[in-house]
């Protein structure tokens, strides 16, 4: 189980990619305490991890830990499932580990091992970083033969047998455990089977899930062996870490009863791509919060939907839309890069990515022009705001300008330092006591403020509290009517399902009355029965088959016998019915598919039919089956005559030809 522990690794000496076996400062933070390490070999480094099973691995370059991604990718599998491997400094953009130390006030020595384990521990528990994915949320599981066969003598064939068996046995246990984990777990599989000589080559299941999520473990027997494995993705992905500190986003927005979301940080970063059925206005806010603080909200159409326009005033953020409508194939191209599950994500996605893009220049020079150690998100949103970078660079100073005393006794210090004489030193004391006074009587005015505060806040407290009574008062009267509406509208449809029940009942009994009256002819033999097929149609004809059954002897009806061709009409004939009844004349290939099976087609027969049940008069049926009988002899005999005389005309060109 995943503790809450993290751990921050720095390289102390050698390198991986260097001939040295590298050595590691390890920082663990564990229930409020720190503890280190140093000079640990990687394989010490994973006992730990084994035994602590922490929930982050925090460093500042990842390849300090492998010299490449193949290195890497051996690293991330032999680490317990849960336990995140974070990049502290950033994805493909990486800023320095003592400028975020400087940043988030961590005291950090740059020339200490453990210092800067320390630090990545430190600054991962706060969310700042990316978490390194090498893997898709796939797994593969390869069930096979645990050696090869060889060529074997007089018992090969039985010893393969009891392999390919034993893969078979294994593979259906495997399929029967994912069957009923996909249920619990929602994920979704597929199978390939290779056959071999009584059973299983191999097979291969492709699962939707993570390895950790996937109750199957790799595992080798003396015939069988089972391979489990994360499927490799075709470069890094670095996915943002939550920060506990609200930082500034761009949202895409697509509206609608299924709502795509996508968020992107100031950096273009995807935090969040998803879609959600049937989501509320305040769901969708509340999720956004999540990841921090829009500045833009944006949709792929103009003008601006109503529920995105909300939205965007939930959080005063800036709107963007596009002058028309994005092309389909344009959406795909912004989106693609990302990776999206439905239309509703690739929407949202686009959206954000074009304003990000509207912006991106405006955000680089932002970045070039703005003071080290500043915080450059918040003079972003200062420039998305309206502001120029110059007066949104001059802002965010004046909020950190030191107060009077602080410049006081920084300048005391700055003139102490060089060296004073006593008429200086008197200058400085007056000034000191001037500024003493300044800050006594804004200590006074401060608590002036205080006061006047509290007054207000209570002020403020009674009137909210008015303001709850009155809508409590109000969501009740408007529950209540709610509720009456939805009991109004659910009366008048069960009214409407009785009305439809009725009709239906009536349409039942008349047609049962009308079926009691066909079966009492079936039964004094006054009605053959017949079976009724809707359409002369594979589908339908085996549908009446599953249904009913069609067997040798049976008489069949076809309502509409038009398009009918000739694998249709041999598959009928495969039945052997005694006859086939149509309401017209059927297409000349059937025809003579039941011509040469001497299936007799009858057009036009009085039948009396209801729903799938007909019947027809026995005396009628033989009578027509006779006379097709009797035409069928005479299109045989016409069909010999014209043969033969083909023959006959073919026999006498050849002689003429051979005279000639």
């Amino acid at each position: 189980m995943t503790s809450n522990a993290i751990y921050g690794i720095d390289v102390a000496r050698g390198s991986p990619r260097s001939g040295q076996v590298p050595r590691y400062a390890v920082a663990i933070l564990k229930d409020g305490s720190v503890y280190r390490h140093s000079m640990l070999k990687m394989h010490r480094i994973f006992r730990m991890i084994k035994d602590d099973h922490p929930m982050i691995i925090a460093v500042d370059n990842i390849y300090e830990l492998a010299k490449d991604k193949k290195e890497l990718i051996h690293f991330l599998e032999r680490l317990p499932s849960g336990v995140k491997l974070v990049q502290v400094t950033g994805g493909l953009k990486q800023v320095s580990l003592p400028f975020l130390a400087h940043k988030y006030d961590i005291s950090i020595n740059p020339r200490d091992p453990g210092d800067e384990a320390e630090a990545c521990a430190r600054l991962a528990e706060m969310g700042v970083g990316v978490e390194v994915s090498l893997f898709e949320d796939k797994t593969k599981i390869k069930v096979s033969r645990a050696r090869s066969l060889g060529r074997g003598g007089w018992s090969q064939n039985r010893y393969r047998r009891k392999v390919h068996g034993a893969v078979k046995v294994k593979s259906r246990e495997i399929e029967s455990i994912l069957k009923e984990a996909s249920k619990e777990r929602n994920f979704n599989y597929t199978s390939k089977v290779v056959k071999g000589f009584g059973g299983y080559v191999r097979c291969e299941f492709t699962v939707n899930a993570r390895k950790c999520d996937v109750p199957i473990h790799s595992s080798s027997g003396s015939d069988v062996q089972v391979n489990v494995r994360s499927l490799v993705r075709d470069k890094i992905q670095y996915i943002p870490l939550k920060s506990k500190e609200r930082k500034s986003t761009i949202v895409g927005v697509d509206p609608g009863t299924t709502v795509g979301l996508s968020i992107l940080s100031l950096e273009g970063d995807v935090l969040h791509c998803a879609s959600y059925r049937g989501i509320s206005h305040d769901e969708v806010v509340k999720l956004i919060s999540e990841y921090g603080k829009p500045a833009i909200v944006a949709t792929d159409v103009y003008p601006m939907p109503a529920a995105v326009e909300k939205i965007r005033r939930s959080f005063s953020a800036v709107s963007y839309s596009p002058g028309g409508p994005i092309p389909s194939e344009e959406k795909i191209e912004l989106a693609k890069p990302h990776g999206y599950s439905n239309d509703h994500e690739r929407d949202s996605l686009s959206a954000a990515i074009s304003a990000y893009k509207k912006y991106r220049q405006l955000f680089l020079k932002i970045e070039s022009k703005s003071p080290p150690y500043m915080d450059i998100d918040k003079i972003k949103v200062e420039v998305i705001k309206g502001s120029s970078i110059e007066e949104a660079i001059n802002s965010l100073k004046e909020k950190k300008q030191p107060t009077k005393a602080q410049k006081s006794v920084a300048e005391t210090s700055d003139s102490l330092s060089g060296g004073i004489d006593d008429e200086t030193y008197r200058k400085m004391t007056e000034k000191l006591k001037r500024r003493d006074l300044e800050i006594a009587e804004l200590q006074e005015y401060v608590k002036e403020l205080i006061d006047q505060r509290r007054s207000r806040d209570s002020t403020i407290s009674n009137l909210e509290s008015k303001i709850r009574q009155m809508r409590e008062t109000e969501r009740i009267k408007l529950q209540k009517e709610k509720e009456i509406s939805i009991r109004n509208k659910k009366i008048a449809n069960l009214k409407k399902d009785i009305k439809r029940l009725n009709n239906r009942l009536h349409d039942s009994k008349a047609q049962v009355k009308r079926l009691k009256s066909i079966k009492k002819m079936e039964s004094r033999g006054e009605g053959i029965p017949v079976k009724v097929i809707s359409s002369f149609s594979r589908e339908a004809i085996l549908n009446v088959a599953d249904i009913y059954g069609l067997k040798k002897g049976d008489v069949v009806y076809f309502q509409d016998p038009s398009g009918g061709s000739a694998s249709t009409a041999g598959l009928l004939a495969d039945y052997s019915p005694t006859a086939l009844i149509v309401p017209a004349g059927i297409s000349y290939a059937a025809k003579e598919v039941f011509f040469e099976k001497s299936i007799p087609v009858l057009e036009d027969l009085e039948i009396q039919k209801e729903g799938d049940f007909a019947v027809v008069s026995p005396e009628v049926l033989k009578n027509a089956i006779e006379n097709w009988f009797g035409k069928a002899d005479h299109w045989k005999k016409e069909k010999e005559e014209e043969k033969l005389k083909s023959l006959v005309d073919e026999y006498r060109s050849e002689r003429r030809r051979g005279i000639t």
